[in-house]
């Protein structure tokens, strides 16, 4: 389905291949054998020595003391959080009317079993829509200089879990549409219970990780213009 769904989405500036770095590792052989018959201090000057600390032994990034960000600094920082909590406070919304009907065991005043079944579909296919276009278009940029949105990382394992669970509701749904099952708001809320955690979790991490204190720490106002959102 999500293979399917990319082909609806508009096209964004291509984003080039992060390139990989070759780590080399050093090893030291020591014969003990001749080094056992001198005294120590012969021996420890044939130890080897580490090397004078460097800049890599300053501060990590992440600790070092920043200045206060201005008003209009903050708003350019922040700008990706606000977008994204936005999309996500719709989620949030259907959620809440798809999973409170299952607590109350019935559905909101006035909406049908097939409006019902329909605001289960749109939240899949938004949902769908929304993390296809994160992992194609916006984490691959992000992940040039931020650990979180790198592949396998918490963000994109939360996707793979998060769909698991989200394709079993969408496929539930089209039973019940097409009348194979009858809609029980039991057996749908044991669906949503399988991913309602992760994906709630999700929601405020990815904006958390967005947000512009953090931001401001991988990226110059000039780039945050220029990250598509």
């Amino acid at each position: 389905m999500r293979k399917a769904l990319t082909k609806s989405l508009f096209s964004f500036y291509s984003i080039p291949r992060t390139v990989n770095r070759n780590t080399r590792t050093f090893t030291t052989s020591i014969k003990l054998s001749s080094n056992m018959e001198k005294p120590f201090e012969k021996m420890e000057e044939q130890i080897p020595k580490a090397p004078e600390p460097t800049s890599a032994a300053a501060p990590k990034q992440e600790e070092q003391e920043l200045p206060k960000l201005s008003p209009q600094e903050f708003r350019i920082y922040n700008r990706m959080a606000e977008h994204m909590d936005m999309f996500h406070e719709n989620f949030r919304r259907t959620w809440n009317l798809l999973y409170g009907a299952c607590e109350s065991k019935k559905r909101p005043t006035g909406m049908s079993i097939r409006q019902f079944i329909g605001v289960g579909d749109d939240f899949c296919h938004h949902l769908t829509i929304h993390h296809t276009i994160e992992e194609r278009h916006i984490f691959p940029v992000l992940a040039r200089k931020m650990p979180a949105f790198k592949k396998e990382l918490e963000l994109l394992t939360q996707h793979k879990q998060i769909h698991e669970g989200l394709d079993k509701f969408e496929e539930y749904l089209g039973q019940c549409r097409s009348g194979e099952k009858e809609l029980r708001m039991d057996e749908m809320k044991a669906i949503l219970d399988t991913f309602g955690k992760v994906l709630w979790q999700h929601l405020d991490d990815e904006v958390h990780e967005l947000r512009a204190e953090n931001m401001r720490r991988y990226w110059t106002p000039a780039e945050m213009a220029r990250i598509p959102i």
